[in-house]
């Protein structure tokens, strides 16, 4: 190979790695055909008798043409303002009669603009392909290759491109159905978007920082409502994981040691817990805890107790009775994970440590729980980010309560994700509740991207063996 080709395919492949820089490469070794594809797609691979593929460029470039002036354009209109005209009567001076106005309403035009973006955004990733496909089907016209037909071009997408077809759905279902609500709930964020903001009736507006301003200043009702919210979501994280961490180990250890008999019995004992459907389970003993369910009865006839224990409506009572109730829930799903581990620890290393003199306790704490965490830490770091979002356990069995009068919408037990439910469900305040969420996403997404950075997992991966 010549020098000459040598530096083509090195500024290619560096091209490559770099979508602006491929652009740019294309155009500069691109020939007329290629660089007029860059205005009317498809045109480089109509003319070089890749017709289908061809119209399929040109067909989405028209139709994204015809989006935008139709209304892609008057989608952006009222993004500055998100509405003007607000719904209500007035009296027609024809005739004299009162008309209702429709007016706009802010969340479609908000709604209509996010969509437009990704439409965009869509465009300019076609629009990309179209460039690269222009230039490939040049190169191979240049090399005297023959030039592959639709036929050809679809088969490759089930034989060496078969990893972009089967990412395809889920890449645009993700887009659909996560992305897009999720770009909408951060812009509205930045809105007053609440109860007395509800289009067409009543238009909300951009206000910027204004709603974290609110959420983070201790001096008001919403700022003295997230911070203890924070700091018992926090707390209820920490409890919740490592606790159903500790104690379903240590259930593996003793069903897997070699003294215990039956051993099968034992773990279908409690993965019958997981067998039954954990809302069940969570009413159930919703019911069993309250002033005048079974446990309170039980304890009071055998003379244990004279009044009944407060188990949901004493904030301390209520606290540590979610979190041993989610013991009950997540012990067994632990078990199960660190069982499979367990069994795979070499035994040679627990030989070695006995003819050493090592106890059970320190073998548990040089050997066990090193290799446990240095397994288990992706786990540990799912399972606390769950926690900081685990509706279920506090819905249903404490709904939030017991209510304090110093709070907005919230009970002691509420975590920051049952509290946006509130907001959300009960006061319409919904700009609030999508402050909450985009500092809950943050919140979890530093912490697991720092936790995980610093663990052995990630730094020295072979490392342990």
């Amino acid at each position: 190979m010549s020098s000459r080709r040598k530096e083509a395919a090195s500024r290619q492949k560096k091209a490559r790695e770099n979508p602006f820089k491929t652009i740019g490469m294309i155009w500069k070794e691109g020939d007329l055909l290629t660089r007029l594809s860059f205005i009317i797609m498809g045109l480089g691979n109509l003319l070089r008798k890749q017709i289908i593929k061809g119209l399929i460029f040109l067909g989405a470039e028209l139709g994204f043409l015809f989006y935008m002036v139709t209304i892609g354009i008057n989608a952006f209109s009222h993004f500055d303002d998100l509405g003007e005209v607000q719904q209500g009567m007035y009296i027609d001076p024809e005739t004299k009669l009162p008309v209702k106005m429709a007016g706009d309403n802010s969340m479609l035009l908000l709604l209509a603009a996010v969509v437009a973006l990704f439409i965009i955004l869509a465009f300019v990733i076609m629009w990309h392909t179209n460039v690269k496909a222009a230039y490939e089907v040049q190169r191979k016209k240049e090399k005297g290759e023959k030039i592959p037909s639709f036929i050809d071009d679809v088969k490759s997408y089930f034989d060496r491109k078969i990893h972009r077809t089967l990412m395809f759905f889920p890449i645009m279902g993700i887009l659909i159905f996560n992305i897009l609500p999720l770009c909408f709930m951060i812009l509205i964020a930045f809105t007053n978007f609440d109860a007395k903001h509800q289009p067409p009736g009543n238009l909300f507006h951009w206000i910027g920082l204004d709603n974290f301003k609110s959420m983070l200043n201790a001096g008001n009702i919403i700022g003295r409502t997230f911070w203890p919210i924070l700091g018992w979501t926090l707390i209820w994280a920490v409890f919740a994981t490592f606790l159903n961490y500790f104690f379903g180990m240590v259930l593996a250890m003793i069903i897997n040691r070699k003294g215990t008999r039956l051993k099968s019995f034992w773990r279908t004992i409690f993965v019958m817990s997981i067998a039954v459907p954990q809302f069940v389970s969570l009413l159930i003993i919703r019911s069993m805890l309250t002033e005048q369910g079974p446990v309170n009865s039980l304890l009071m006839q055998l003379g244990v107790i004279k009044n009944a224990l407060p188990f949901f409506t004493n904030t301390t009572w209520a606290r540590v009775t979610v979190i041993i109730v989610n013991l009950w829930v997540g012990v067994p799903y632990t078990m199960l994970i660190t069982t499979g581990i367990l069994q795979n620890i070499p035994a040679e290393l627990y030989e070695s440590a006995k003819i050493d003199g090592a106890n059970a306790v320190k073998i548990y704490f040089k050997i066990t729980l090193p290799y446990m965490l240095f397994v288990t830490t992706p786990y540990l770091i799912t399972q606390f980010v769950g926690n900081l979002n685990n509706f279920n356990v506090i819905f249903l069995l404490t709904g939030g309560n017991p209510i304090n009068l110093h709070y907005y919408q919230s009970g002691t037990t509420d975590l920051l994700v049952t509290w946006l439910y509130k907001l959300t469900v009960n006061s319409f305040d919904y700009s609030y509740a999508a402050v909450i969420g985009i500092l809950v996403f943050v919140l979890s997404a530093v912490i697991s991207l720092i936790t995980y950075r610093r663990t052995k997992s990630y730094k020295d991966e072979e490392g342990f063996q």
